[in-house]
């Protein structure tokens, strides 16, 4: 049996959203699928409202090297092995789900953020195929007007040991995203060969750094086939990427662009859209999804 599970990284300010999330991780999954939660240590008792048998509440500190320390009186992080610059928040996020990726034992891991909701039922069939765990990949979607993911792709090459390509350069950012923890473990074991460091140390250093950029350059440049033969630009999930809030008059237009293959649904939480408007959003389309459900069942029974 294809063995697949949930991860998510989050931290106090997010509970809610995290706790609608894993509400719609076991309402829309098999029992086999669990969700791993990871949370800070002083969240833990929070987030512990949220364990149960199929939901995992684990520290970030399990998945961070020893040489991270806190500074104390503050939120600053610094890696002893390499003090300067501090790590950065961001950064350190990224460590820590590249470090429960590749400790995970399933076949699968789908990595969903906090503002992400599942709104049909999946499976690990969805993301497995004869071995190979789906790869998201948008062609030729980088280019000089998105500078921020120009540098994460220039880095991503840096850190694999790849010389310099000209853009445009594929999308492979997505929410949730399906990852191989095996890749995982040798791409970052490539890091770690290629910059001479333990690749936590190498990627914390950095200003800047994209997971996901990292994982898609390396699948595509140094595993080829089959790891991403089972490729497509679908990113299963409807959008909302803005920075200023939905409201009302959005709700309609957004729960439009549904699509027939999307199985989850994202409201960037930097959008500051009102809880209430996001659970109006999120009931619409959970009753669009009934109804169609209700509209094929004629077809089905036939």
């Amino acid at each position: 049996m294809t063995r697949l599970a949930v991860i998510t990284k989050t931290y106090a300010p997010d509970f809610e959203l995290c706790a609608a999330l894993n509400r719609s991780v076991l309402e829309n999954s098999p029992e086999a699928i669990h969700h791993h939660i990871i949370a800070p240590r002083s969240d833990l008792e929070l987030f512990g409202r949220l364990a149960g048998p199929r939901t995992r509440v684990r520290c970030e500190a399990d998945f961070l090297p020893r040489t991270f320390v806190r500074v104390p009186f503050s939120n600053i992080m610094v890696n002893l092995d390499r003090p300067f610059p501090p790590v950065r928040g961001w950064i350190q996020q990224q460590v820590i789900k590249l470090a429960a990726l590749a400790a995970s034992e399933e076949d699968a891991v789908l990595v969903a953020d906090s503002d992400v909701e599942f709104i049909r039922p999946f499976n690990a069939e969805m993301f497995v195929r004869d071995g190979t765990v789906r790869f998201f990949r948008g062609p030729n979607k980088i280019d000089r007007r998105l500078s921020r993911h120009m540098t994460w792709h220039r880095v991503a090459r840096e850190l694999l040991g790849l010389p310099a390509e000209e853009p445009p350069y594929p999308d492979y950012i997505s929410s949730p995203l399906a990852w191989d923890p095996a890749i995982v473990r040798r791409m970052l074991a490539r890091v770690a060969s290629t910059t001479g460091r333990p690749w936590a140390t190498a990627i914390a250093g950095l200003l800047d750094f994209s997971e996901c950029v990292l994982y898609g350059v390396f699948v595509d440049s140094l595993m080829g086939a089959p790891a991403n033969s089972f490729v497509s630009d679908d990113s299963l999930c409807l959008v909302y990427w803005e920075n200023t809030p939905l409201d009302l008059k959005g709700l309609a237009p957004f729960v439009s662009g549904i699509q027939p293959t999307d199985i989850a649904a994202v409201i960037q939480s930097k959008s500051r859209t009102p809880r209430a408007i996001r659970e109006a959003i999120f009931a619409a389309l959970r009753a669009a999804q009934n109804t169609d459900r209700s509209l094929q069942r004629p077809e089905e029974g036939r």
